[in-house]
């Protein structure tokens, strides 16, 4: 009989360690008052309607991992007003450069999920844009025998948020995606662009780690933009103490797809469905945001605010604050 009553206990105790740990499941989202509510898709990874599509296309769909490989076909050079010329396959949509790829040899280090959210672009058909060097085309097979169009060696990939042609919302994703130039290099940022829409939430955003010559490392968004933490927040529960007018100055980091983040820790990595309705990323349960008063990559003018707001390392504990 005390046998069976000890395991009983020792289930109990499993069960509300279970509980008191929800927050940390690492794929889903918590609900305001810090609880796993489930594992919700990716905020990179299309939901419903996919790349070039207006409902159920390509990458559509809970398995967006089966989409087929669509060709490049003749290509284009696009003037875009943040980003200069820009490659475009043959509908129109940028195509886009891998960081953690090479170029020599050509190498693609993206597949699995990370392709679902950034599609290869097929070689097969593929056309040099008219007055480019049709000698900087090429292709490398992938681990499924796949052949990936190159630019110069550099695999080239579409976004699946692109959803219609002339959009960039890739632009500098985790820190490693970039639209590219009709030569295969990182398309040049238009530096009187690069401080627009500071005040919004950051999506779509990759999370990455840059080192500040007075902070040290800190985390940043996808735009390059310094995150932050609010010491009024509180983890466990999950709460927000940042509404309202707050949010103006203060606006949240939308939720980002684990394959999109590099150096910053995924413990505690859940979505927070705030109750105000959205929905912000957490970094160990924590809220996170950047500063309107930001006005370009690099700034760290929401450093110690009011005694409250202090930049984020990337094991997510407050950088400079008092102990």
């Amino acid at each position: 009989m005390n046998t069976w009553r000890n395991a009983s206990l020792a289930v109990t105790a499993a069960a509300l360690l279970t509980l008191t740990t929800a927050c940390g499941q690492e794929n889903g989202a918590a609900s305001p008052n810090g609880q796993s509510v489930g594992n919700a898709a990716p905020a990179q990874q299309p939901a419903e309607s996919g790349y070039g599509s207006a409902g159920g296309g390509y990458g559509s769909g809970a398995d967006a991992d089966a989409a087929e490989t669509k060709e490049a076909g003749q290509l284009g050079v696009q003037d875009s007003k943040k980003l200069g010329k820009v490659l475009t396959d043959s509908e129109g949509f940028t195509l886009y450069r891998f960081d953690k790829d090479t170029a020599n040899p050509p190498k693609s280090n993206c597949d699995g999920e990370c392709a679902a959210i950034w599609p290869v672009v097929g070689a097969g058909n593929a056309v040099a844009a008219a007055g480019t060097d049709d000698e900087l085309l090429g292709e490398v097979t992938r681990a499924d025998g796949t052949k990936q169009l190159t630019i110069d060696g550099w695999p080239m990939y579409r976004y699946a948020k692109d959803t219609a042609p002339g959009q960039v919302n890739g632009q500098g994703v985790g820190g490693t995606w970039f639209a590219s130039a009709p030569d295969g290099k990182k398309a040049a940022v238009n530096a009187d662009s690069a401080g627009a829409g500071a005040a919004e939430p950051a999506d779509p955003a990759g999370l990455s780690v840059r080192k500040d010559p007075k902070l040290g490392d800190i985390v940043v968004d996808g735009r390059g933009m310094t995150v932050y933490r609010f010491t009024k927040d509180s983890a466990w529960p999950m709460k927000t103490a940042c509404t309202g007018d707050c949010l103006k100055k203060w606006p949240v980091v939308a939720p980002v797809a684990k394959s999109e983040v590099d150096g910053v820790t995924t413990k505690g990595f859940v979505t927070f469905d705030r109750p105000d309705g959205i929905k912000q990323q957490t970094i160990d349960c924590w809220p996170i945001y950047t500063f309107a008063g930001d006005s370009k990559p690099g700034d760290t003018n929401g450093q110690g605010v009011g005694g409250t707001w202090y930049a984020v390392s990337p094991d997510s504990k407050l950088v400079g604050a008092a102990k």
